[in-house]
């Protein structure tokens, strides 16, 4: 079974400021940094993956995107500035993703047409954006968990990778993220912090049994093996937003310093492969392309 492995480029430091700080501003060389490493460490296994890139980490950046296309690795698109969709519109997430893919095609001079939104915020309630996205032209999404959860999730959605006819009589293929079942409820697995907070043998125990039936989706960020961030300026905020802030702070910063053996551990036991290749593979028994 080849797997899916994709890579969410963002940086910490500015959608963390942007988004908790109320401070915008560019991307930091941390994301540049960060994903430089993984990009190592996938050589050097001889592995492929997707990237789905955020579109101000593409303009700021454009020699990283660059680099990524040339390895040999499939871009996608994470949006543009990290909004998660349930805060736009069908007009903004169109200028959102539409500028993102943009950015990215002119850049690395290769067709985009995969799409992950920020925080899987398509759900029944955003599902208008699966239309747009067919209309931009992407052929797959990433973004739904098939799951009941807090911050995300799409109750009751396929998990396996499947066409979804949509009301305009378009088509998009989506791949779900992947999840478990566990004492009768599912719950996602396989990437993020999910991998960072559980010990390496949960992830290869979730890839192992989802593996029986469809290939897992690997997902991760390149802040997740960056150690050593500095506390926070929360000065500017209230006692209360400043508490709220450093507990978010401290839970993305918590396992970081284990993240890479994890990441060495599964490409050193499984096969991966990027995501629009996985879709083809699972779809096409192994023949054409997404």
């Amino acid at each position: 079974m080849i797997h899916a492995l994709t890579i969410d480029v963002e940086d910490y430091h500015n959608v963390i400021a942007r988004d908790w700080l109320g401070r915008d501003g560019p991307p930091t060389e941390a994301v540049v940094l960060n994903t430089q490493r993984l990009l190592r460490h996938l050589d050097a296994s001889n592995t492929k993956a997707t990237f789905f890139v955020l579109g101000e980490v593409a303009e700021t950046f454009p020699e990283l995107i660059r680099e990524i296309a040339g390895l040999g690795h499939e871009l996608g698109v994470h949006g543009y500035c990290h909004r998660q969709v349930f805060k736009l519109t069908p007009e903004t997430f169109r200028c959102e993703v539409g500028d993102a893919k943009s950015r990215i095609e002119d850049i690395a001079q290769v067709e985009v047409v995969g799409h992950r939104a920020p925080a899987f915020s398509i759900n029944p309630d955003t599902q208008w954006a699966l239309e747009v996205l067919a209309e931009l032209g992407f052929r797959y999404d990433s973004s739904i968990f098939p799951i009941s959860g807090r911050r995300y999730g799409w109750p009751g959605s396929p998990q396996d990778i499947h066409e979804m006819t949509l009301p305009g009589g378009r088509s998009i293929i989506e791949a779900p993220l992947t999840t478990v079942p566990i004492l009768g409820h599912r719950l996602p697995a396989c990437g993020g912090g999910y991998l960072r907070h559980f010990p390496g043998w949960v992830t290869r125990w979730a890839i192992r049994h989802v593996q029986r039936r469809r290939p897992a989706i690997v997902y991760m960020h390149p802040y997740e093996i960056e150690v050593g961030c500095g506390p926070l300026d929360t000065s500017a905020l209230s006692p209360e937003q400043a508490r709220r802030v450093h507990r978010f702070h401290g839970l993305q910063l918590r396992n970081r310093h284990t993240v890479e053996r994890k990441l060495l551990r599964l490409l050193g036991g499984f096969e991966f492969a990027p995501l629009g290749r996985v879709i083809a593979l699972t779809r096409e028994g192994g023949r054409g392309n997404v």
